[in-house]
């Protein structure tokens, strides 16, 4: 299954996928269509979500080991992603309720609040094992959402942070039961109701006016 788009009342949820979820180019055209549909159809938030064992794998390693000459112009997206949801005009919820790794992980990053399962999975920047140092643009992001504490740890470690050692840490804003993260999330983001998208997108790119830069 590809990324799909649904709605609950006013709520824009978009699916991720049903599989790793990594970003290959064509996931990475999907996604940024369908961003474009919620923001043409006056959505009150965005929630993002998946379907079964992984919220997203990150980069999509076999592409890029066959595709290294494009290496610049791959990254430049993934990074055209981060910056446009770290930005983004709606109130934005990571509904998390498999493993978020890598860029995955850095996606979860971006939105506003997250939401993990508890009992299950893993939040985790793995690159210091797999010897793929953080971009300046993907420090930036990491770093202007997480305490100094915990971007140590987690950037550096490579450890695997479960939803409630998640939580304490400041990675995510709640936990829930498994089957219970995507209503969650819709709880949390709906009480804040519906913001001018133009105001809302301009204080987030003053907020994050550094990261966004990094990544440009």
């Amino acid at each position: 299954m590809t990324a799909t788009l649904t709605y609950r009342d006013k709520i824009a949820v978009l699916d991720l996928g049903d599989d790793e979820n990594r970003f290959s180019p064509e996931w990475l055209d999907t996604v940024n269509g369908l961003l474009d549909d919620v923001q043409e159809q006056g959505s009150q938030a965005l929630v993002t979500t998946s379907t079964g064992k992984f919220y997203s794998n990150g980069l999509d390693l076999e592409w890029l080991m066959a595709n290294g000459e494009r290496t610049d112009w791959y990254v430049g997206r993934v990074h055209a992603l981060f910056s446009r949801i770290l930005t983004f005009p709606l109130p934005t919820v990571a509904a998390i309720g498999g493993h978020a790794f890598g860029a995955g992980a850095m996606f979860g990053i971006a939105h506003d609040y997250r939401v993990m399962r508890s009992d299950r999975g893993f939040y985790c920047f793995p690159e210091v094992d797999i010897h793929i140092p953080f971009t300046p643009g993907m420090a930036a992001l990491i770093q202007s959402k997480l305490n100094p504490q915990t971007a140590v740890k987690a950037m550096t470690t490579g450890h695997r942070f479960g939803g409630t050692e998640a939580h304490t840490g400041g990675l995510v804003d709640a936990t829930a039961p498994e089957g219970a993260v995507l209503d969650s999330a819709i709880d949390l983001v709906a009480p804040i109701g519906q913001k001018d998208p133009g105001t809302l997108g301009a204080i987030k790119s003053t907020m994050y006016a550094s990261a966004v830069a990094a990544l440009a």
